[in-house]
């Protein structure tokens, strides 16, 4: 009986010594499935923004800031996180590149806002089609801190849409908000 249970602890340690060997193919094979599952779904993203693009085809070219805009009330630098539908904060805009997030630089004229985006395309929102201005926490894939989000209402065409900011200095929200609103009720008192 001894002579069994040396021999078996014998095979059991021989059997710990020597591990499988690694099935090169089968490792490969997932990795390369791995790798198609990811590129098929980026692809389906894709072309779900393409898409939808497609879809709100119907908006109208954006409007050009004008050639003499009048003197500056107020700047901003900032970031620019897009456009939804207004009263819809996830029912993002894409078309015409409003869905493009980038760097902002905004200017408020008497004219209107003209909204700057490097690397995206820059579009002027005429004063007659400002909406409203308020302070938000979210817009379409970005949340903030209550009030850390300056949304701009405005129509474009036939729909109204919101476009969220945030300055590069959040206290220069409320000011934003306020001579907006203010500019918006002037506007509307002139019509």
């Amino acid at each position: 009986m001894t002579t069994l249970t040396h021999a078996s602890a014998a095979y059991t340690a021989a059997e710990q010594k020597s591990a499988e060997v690694t099935d090169w193919a089968a490792r490969i094979g997932w990795v390369v499935g791995l790798l198609l599952f990811i590129a098929l779904v980026y692809w389906l993203m894709r072309e779900g923004w393409k898409w939808r693009g497609t879809l709100q085809g119907d908006l109208p070219e954006l409007p050009g800031a004008p050639a003499e805009p009048g003197p500056a009330k107020l700047t901003m630098s900032g970031r620019y996180h897009g456009s939804t539908t207004a009263g819809q904060w996830l029912d993002r805009i894409v078309a015409h590149g409003l869905g493009t997030r980038s760097r902002v630089e905004l200017t408020l004229t008497d004219a209107g806002l003209d909204v700057v985006r490097p690397g995206a395309t820059d579009f002027f929102v005429p004063a007659a089609q400002l909406r409203e201005a308020r302070l938000d926490k979210g817009i379409a894939g970005k949340v903030l801190t209550e009030g850390g989000l300056l949304v701009v209402t405005w129509a474009h065409g036939d729909k109204l849409l919101d476009s969220g900011f945030r300055s590069d200095h959040a206290a220069e929200h409320t000011e934003w908000v306020d001579t907006l609103n203010q500019m918006i009720k002037q506007t509307e008192g002139a019509r």
